[in-house]
This record gives C-alpha cells, sequence and structure tokens, in this order.
C-alpha cells in the first residue's frame, strides 16, 4: 500500500499529468512531432523486462543524478524480481496443492496456488471425515534443504553497484552451510542419488543392510520380528523412505559422511579444495551495496534457490475404509514434498525478501518527485513510468505473504488426524 506521505507530495505532480495527458504518455510525442514527450523525458523502458530497465538510463532521460538514478533503477529492478519470485511461488503451490484436490476429488484446476492450497485443505479434511473417527495419522517429514548461490549473488551484486567492480563481489554465507560440488574430500553430508553408496548414516531410503528408524516400510526385521510393512520401531534391512541410520547398502537421500571421503553428489560442509557452484543453506550476504540493490539481487537469487525436496512418509491407522485410505496416503506423499518447498524450505526467505523489497519500493517511490530536476511534467511523466511494477512490488509482498500462511495450513492439515481444515476459511 502507498503510504500517505507519498500520496501528499505527489497529487500536484498527478493533477498535471491529468490536464497534460501527452506529455506523460510514455513513448509520447511532444505536438511539435519531438521523440519523446520533451527534452529530458525519453520513453519509458519496458517495465517488465530487467533486461530493459538495466540499460536504461534513467540519469539522462528523466534528469537524475546518478545516485539518485542508481536508487530508482536498483528499486524497479528489487520490484520486478518480487513479482518473479511470487509468481514462482504461487506456481509451485498451485501445482502441489492442485494435485493434492485432484487425486482426493477430481477436480484440480485453480486460479491460484492459494486457491489451490484451500480447496487442498477441504479435500484432506473431507477425506479424513470419511476415514472414520477412530483414524490417525502420523507424518513423518524429511525437510526440504533450499540453497542459494552465492555465484549468482556475486554477478548480481557485481551488476547492479557500480562500487563493485567487475562482477566479482565478495559473497559471504551466515547463518548456514556451503553446498557444492566437491572434486576431493567432502567433509559433512553428501546428498547422493537412490544408487549411490554412503559410507555412513543414510537419511533416506536405504536399499540393503539398514539399522535404524523407517518411515516409510521396513522390509526386514522390525523390532526383531519379521516385517513387510510400516514399521513403528527399529528397522532392520531395507527402508523405502525418510530413513535414518546405519546403511551398507545403496542411500537415496542425504549421507553423513564418516570423516573425509569422496562425494559423488552435493557435498555440504567442507571442501578439502575449493567448491564449485557454491549456495549458502542460510543468508547470503553480497559486499556492501546499496539498500537497493541488495534488495533486488536478495529477489532475483531467492526466486531461483537449489531445493533438495522434502521426504514424507504417511501413517494411517484406524480407517473405516482401506482403499480411501490408501487413496489419501498416496496423495499426500505424491504432493505435499512440493508445499513444504514453501513451508518449511523457503518460508523465512520468501518473508524477508518481500518485506524488504516492499520498503526499498516504498522509499524510492516517496522521492520521486524531489529527485528529478526537470520539474513536475518531467517527475510526472517518471511517477507514470514506475507506476505499473511499484504497485506489482506491492501486489507480490501480499501474495508472498498469502502464499506462506496457506502453505503452512497445509502442512498443518495433512498431519491432523480428524476432518479440521485448518484456518483456510
Amino acid at each position: 500500500m502507498v503510504s500517505n506521505s507519498w500520496r501528499i507530495v505527489s497529487w500536484p505532480v498527478l493533477l498535471m499529468a491529468l490536464s497534460a495527458p501527452m506529455l506523460i504518455d510514455c513513448g509520447g510525442k511532444m505536438p511539435g512531432g519531438l521523440p519523446g514527450g520533451i527534452p529530458g523525458a525519453g520513453a519509458c523502458p519496458d517495465m517488465a523486462n530487467v533486461d530493459a530497465i538495466a540499460s536504461f538510463d534513467w540519469a539522462k532521460e528523466f534528469q537524475l543524478d546518478v545516485q539518485a538514478a542508481g536508487k530508482l533503477k536498483a528499486g524497479v529492478t528489487a520490484a520486478v524480481n518480487l513479482k518473479a519470485l511470487a509468481a514462482e511461488i504461487d506456481g509451485d503451490l498451485k501445482v502441489a496443492c492442485g494435485g493434492i484436490a485432484k487425486d482426493l476429488t477430481g477436480k484440480g484446476d485453480f486460479a491460484s496456488g492459494e486457491e489451490a492450497c484451500k480447496a487442498a485443505i477441504k479435500a484432506m479434511g473431507d477425506a479424513k471425515a470419511k476415514l472414520g473417527a477412530n483414524l490417525k495419522v502420523a507424518l513423518t517429514v524429511q525437510p526440504p534443504q533450499c540453497a542459494a548461490s552465492m555465484d549468482a549473488m556475486a554477478e548480481c551484486s557485481g551488476k547492479c553497484d557500480a562500487s563493485v567492480s567487475g562482477g566479482k563481489a565478495e559473497v559471504k554465507c551466515e547463518g548456514g552451510e556451503l553446498s557444492g560440488s566437491c572434486d576431493a574430500k567432502c567433509e559433512g553430508k553428501c546428498d547422493v542419488s537412490a544408487g549411490a553408496s554412503c559410507e555412513g548414516s543414510c537419511e533416506g531410503s536405504c536399499s540393503a543392510q539398514f539399522k535404524g528408524t523407517c518411515g516409510g516400510k521396513c522390509d526386514g526385521k522390525c523390532d526383531g520380528k519379521d516385517s513387510k510393512g510400516e514399521c513403528k520401531g527399529n528397522c532392520e534391512g531395507a527402508c523405502d523412505a525418510v530413513g535414518k541410520g546405519e546403511c551398507k547398502g545403496k542411500c537415496g537421500g542425504s549421507c553423513q559422511l564418516k570423516g573425509s571421503a569422496k562425494c559423488e553428489g552435493t557435498c555440504t560442509g567442507k571442501c578439502s579444495v575449493a567448491m564449485k557452484a557454491p549456495s549458502c543453506t542460510g543468508k547470503v550476504e553480497p559486499p556492501k551495496v546499496s539498500a537497493e540493490c541488495k534488495a533486488s539481487c536478495d529477489a532475483k537469487v531467492n526466486a531461483k534457490l537449489e531445493c533438495r525436496p522434502a521426504r514424507v512418509a504417511l501413517r494411517v491407522d484406524g480407517s473405516a475404509d482401506a482403499a480411501a485410505a490408501a487413496k489419501y496416503k498416496a496423495a499426500i506423499e505424491k504432493n505435499l514434498p512440493a508445499v513444504l518447498k514453501v513451508a518449511i524450505g523457503m518460508k523465512d526467505r520468501a518473508e524477508g525478501v518481500a518485506a524488504s523489497v516492499k520498503g526499498v519500493v516504498e522509499g524510492v517511490q516517496g522521492s520521486l518527485s524531489a529527485a528529478t530536476k526537470g520539474g513536475p511534467v518531467v517527475a510526472g511523466k517518471l511517477t507514470a513510468c514506475v507506476a505499473a511494477p511499484f504497485k506489482g512490488a506491492f501486489d507480490a509482498a501480499a501474495s508472498v505473504k498469502a502464499s506462506v500462511n496457506v502453505s503452512v495450513d497445509v502442512k498443518a492439515s495433512a498431519s491432523a488426524s480428524g476432518s479440521a481444515s485448518g484456518k483456510a476459511g
């Protein structure tokens, strides 16, 4: 929402703009046929294209000093990047929650991720109600792990802020772990495919000689008794999902290496040589750049997070309908991991980025009238140019908040026994 202070300074500008519409039409011409409207107020760039915004000469076209032009460019870019992040999250939830609703009800065409998730919550509640009053569900989750590219942050910072030379920004990983490709010895965890061996403790699936807890099916012994199904105790043999323990077979998931060993997947921890394509599970901190550049790069980088998917296993007991229980279990295990990417993996990042970009846009927006030296007409055209992306940023911030909240509600509903439908109503 636009601040009251901005409304006050902008009314004179908007009144003049309304009285001279030909002057503020982006890309328009003066009555005399001069391109660009008036000297010092050229055509707007494509305000949906980040590259066009970045290459546009804001200082020349709108008579801004270099510092003001840099902040404006970064603020507009941040707005567009936040819109992309919101769209990415909405798209993920539209598919994941839509999958739950469709698998349980046969209907899965929704206008937005939020709408799809509310439908999924209702579908889960209705399905559990039909399974009977004695229903008990137990959800075991191996959380997703999302990491942001440090190379992408360095590149973005270098392009956004002229004080960072050559795109070679020094980027730090704070409050998290480094992950990447390690061509030597890895000390920590190694995310491996289902066909890789694990010299240590495995979190995920294990094909043979497994000892530990198993959230899925245990093929072997469960607390010393023969088992080919779910195990509520300790499993010995093979575990097909959300296991945690010693594995001497093939591990699918994350392997806690013993000491330093070769990692055939993604190493999280320390590498005896420099990691390639490093990413950070915590906060990726760029060098000292402007608040506008930081917000813009945070939004851009977090829209392209590298996430190890969550792994889930659902146990259903006390059902009055075995076939319906199996259908419910399959729908949750298939679709919930993508919801958890948002509810767990992206929650704090997304909320932080949305708040940061919104604050930056409000600040830039409030300074538009005073920034240009071209007078009220140029200021009016500048205001018209950035109106759409700035409104888009406020809408995107609200969308991110709503998406995160409803994803958390889906998670709560999926793990609850009975027909409670969360807070989505």
